[in-house]
């Protein structure tokens, strides 16, 4: 009798799911929730718009201006939910080594406090969104299995994240899963922030007449996950029975150097390339892919937009929502010979 109920409380969650979505101003949140509105689900949501655009929400979507690390707060936008997709967090992985405690708190304290949330108001599911950082500067391709073992504060308070929430939902029974996104790109993504989103960045210097800004040689690699390819697979993490797995979501396919996309934005753009070369960023990942081998067996996950298509799609959101100037909005912590003089003294 228990197992004809579960089926068809699973059955009554797919069809008429109440997903709340932290960090839904910004790029990773806000697609979500269009997804989920499109198909007929109840969307509601906070951010504190740190790192997300305002006109990024979705209408029909219920917009609430808190921070995640208010638990009053949250304990009250959540009630009813379903399932909470945890995609907010403060996600500058080098400048957090400059500022470590903003960056750790905001992952950590927030990742606690809307999880505490959540099983105060008896959630089903708990999404966590973690981050390539967690792999550190293991041998590529990234595999799930591998020992954690981050290089900077972002990192490590990622995989604390992640260990709060395999405790926190194993001894109150909510059901958890670890997404592991990477280098997701595309529209509505954050491009006048000058600590994070390579890509957007470097298309929003090159509209505004700039060169790009590249750390080190440029011989760092990377595969780019254009977003619309991760977002079949993320929605199906609500319902499907995977409950206490962990999956990298993103392709494997292109494995290409920062120099290599510099210049495929720079023909995008439609500019001759001359980048600006500064020092190596400390303790950044020289090599950085993550097998999507276990995506692929669980949920037939296939990639259908290219890197190339990918950096048109953005160059168009860019330019019709125009080229911004860079703000610094977030305060180095510490400033000493290692600070990225990009960042100390305002480059972008």
């Amino acid at each position: 009798m228990h197992a004809i109920t579960s089926i068809f409380n699973r059955i009554n969650l797919i069809q008429n799911m109440k997903i709340f979505i932290t960090g839904i101003a910004g790029f990773l949140g806000s697609h979500l929730a269009e997804e989920f509105i499109k198909d007929g689900h109840e969307v509601s949501g906070n951010d504190n718009l740190l790192g997300g655009y305002l006109d990024n929400i979705p209408a029909n979507v219920k917009f609430y201006e808190v921070d995640c690390r208010n638990l009053d707060k949250m304990s009250e936008v959540t009630r009813g939910i379903d399932v909470i997709y945890h995609c907010a967090a403060a996600p500058y992985e080098g400048l957090s080594v400059f500022s470590p405690t903003g960056i750790v708190d905001g992952i950590v304290t927030g990742t606690t406090v809307t999880l505490t949330a959540g099983i105060r108001n008896k959630i089903k599911r708990f999404i966590y969104c973690s981050s390539m950082a967690r792999y550190g500067a293991n041998r590529v391709p990234f595999t799930e299995d591998m020992v954690s073992a981050p290089e900077d504060p972002y990192g490590i308070a990622k995989v604390a994240g992640e260990d709060i929430v395999k405790l926190l939902c194993g001894v109150h029974g909510v059901e958890y899963v670890i997404a592991v996104p990477h280098n997701i790109i595309g529209p509505k993504q954050k491009y006048d922030d000058p600590f994070r989103n390579v890509a957007s960045i470097m298309i929003n210097l090159m509209l505004r007449g700039r060169q790009p800004i590249i750390y080190g040689d440029g011989l760092q690699k990377r595969c780019f996950s254009y977003v619309a390819d991760d977002l079949y697979v993320l929605k199906k993490m609500a319902t499907d029975n995977v409950s206490g797995e962990i999956f990298n979501i993103g392709p494997d396919e292109e494995f290409v150097t920062i120099l290599d996309l510099a210049k495929i934005i720079a023909e995008e753009v439609g500019v001759s390339l001359a980048p600006e070369f500064y020092p190596d960023r400390t303790r950044e990942v020289r090599l950085a892919n993550c097998s999507a081998d276990k995506i692929r067996k669980w949920f037939n996950y296939k990639t259908k937009w290219s890197l190339r298509d990918g950096i048109k799609e953005i160059v168009k959101y860019i330019k019709n929502r125009g080229p911004k100037n860079f703000e610094y909005h977030i305060d180095l912590e510490i400033i000493n010979d290692k600070t990225p003089v990009t960042w100390s003294e305002r480059k972008f």
